[in-house]
């Protein structure tokens, strides 16, 4: 960051890490850009020399889009390197105090995209073990709520829907999955929606866990 020429970055990034980059560097934010015009700008910088940070929140390879970038920069031969963060599949949940997978409630995680409620399998989702982990959940969790009931998940399964999850502004509701849209509605995006007896964890380990602050 402190070397580069371009900075690309996303909306949620934090502004103190966007401000490492040297005041001669391009400052570029993605939030009103296509895919197709991200790709052609790194493509584009990448091609005249420029050393050009793509700076993304979480891990860029986990619904980040960091593979579609990175496949054109293949394409246009231009050289990478892809620095792993940490995804909110696992961040976010433990910032509120829930582990993904425990012994005994859940031994493994199912992540899905859920900004599309009626194109995913939700029998597929209702009937998967373990952790459900919703990336961009929150404005259709009335309806993901109703179709995983209506395909066979119980409506008492602890569901706990976190916002800004891991900053200052980090906002926790827990509710069981038929009356979280409910319960969850004055929340901000964005968030995360974790469907599973995992979250009944939160409340035993809040009782000591000491706050970030």
């Amino acid at each position: 960051m402190r070397a580069c020429d371009v900075v690309l970055f996303d909306r949620l990034v934090a502004p103190d890490l966007v401000a490492e980059a040297p005041a001669r560097a391009l400052r570029i934010e993605r939030d009103r850009l296509s895919q197709e015009n991200v790709n052609a700008l790194l493509v584009a910088h990448g091609r005249r020399g420029r050393r050009v940070v793509r700076l993304k929140g979480g891990d860029p390879f986990v619904f980040g889009r960091g593979g579609e970038e990175a496949l054109a920069l293949v394409e246009a031969g231009v050289p990478f390197e892809v620095i792993p963060g940490v995804s909110s599949l696992s961040a976010v949940p433990a910032s509120a105090g829930i582990p993904v997978t425990h012994r005994g409630l859940a031994s493994s995680v199912t992540a899905f995209a859920a900004h599309d409620v009626e194109q995913l399998d939700a029998a597929a989702l209702a009937r998967a073990p373990g952790t459900l982990v919703g990336f961009m959940g929150l404005a259709g969790l009335a309806r993901l709520a109703e179709r995983l009931i209506e395909h066979g998940r119980s409506a008492a399964t602890p569901v706990a829907v976190v916002s800004n999850g891991t900053t200052p502004q980090e906002q926790v509701v827990v509710a069981p999955l038929g009356a979280v849209a409910r319960a969850a509605q004055h929340l901000p995006t964005p968030a995360l929606v974790v469907v599973g007896e995992v979250v009944s964890l939160r409340e035993t380990l809040a009782a000591l866990r000491r706050s970030a602050a």
